[in-house]
């Protein structure tokens, strides 16, 4: 007999096992990005369900207000007077003051701009507010159609004013005492139930204790 017959007999049991951890080898390594993604999906989404947005903490919260030196959005009056701008001085000025900053493209600053509105003639309170990034005929355009209701309007078109309060996006609301001291920060839109019970009881809690 020659040796060329084919053998016969049971596979080599080390080949399938060598192929079955090349297989493996590969099919872990595709599989790896998507079980990091779907891991960091549930992460993201338990975070965003357990935290509170406007709860963010900011450094500036008892610290006096960052300089403001925000210069007036042309065009806009009062009473046939033009609105001024935001400086330093008109936030230590013994009054307490509401600073929203907020732009024409922000949707969320459309949705809470009602309430701002509202917050002037409730309250009685000075807002003011910072136009952010915005050509001046989307912020007078905005004032327009929805209404003004700031006591002064400033004018931040490179953001480098946002940056030094420390703004995390559009639309964000501080609440300054009549010292210019930072006693509370807003991130995200004001709603009905944030008006209610953390604005106004802050703005009344700082005229308790200041008398302004």
């Amino acid at each position: 007999m020659t040796s060329d017959q084919p053998k016969t007999g049971k596979p080599d049991q080390s080949d399938g096992a060598e192929g079955a951890t090349a297989r493996r080898g590969p099919n872990l390594l595709i599989a790896l990005p998507v079980i990091l993604f779907v891991a960091l999906a549930i992460v993201f989404g338990l975070s965003l369900k357990s935290s509170d947005p406007s709860r963010l903490p900011s450094a500036l919260i008892g610290k006096p207000a960052p300089a403001a030196d925000f210069a007036a959005l042309e065009g806009i009056q009062t009473d046939g007077k033009p609105v001024p701008g935001i400086t330093s001085a008109s936030l230590r000025a013994g009054e307490v003051t509401v600073v929203n900053f907020w732009a024409s493209w922000c949707v969320p600053c459309v949705q809470e701009h009602p309430l701002l509105v509202e917050l002037a003639q409730r309250a009685g309170v000075r807002i003011v507010g910072v136009n952010y990034k915005d050509p001046p005929p989307g912020g007078l355009r905005f004032l327009g159609r929805y209404g003004n209701p700031y006591a002064a309007v400033g004018t931040d078109p490179a953001g480098r004013g946002a940056i030094e309060w420390g703004v995390y996006g559009m639309p964000e609301t501080f609440i300054l005492a009549g010292d210019g001291r930072i006693t509370y920060k807003h991130v995200g839109p004001i709603s009905r139930e944030s008006l209610d019970a953390k604005i106004i009881p802050e703005i009344e809690k700082l005229r308790g204790t200041t008398g302004s």
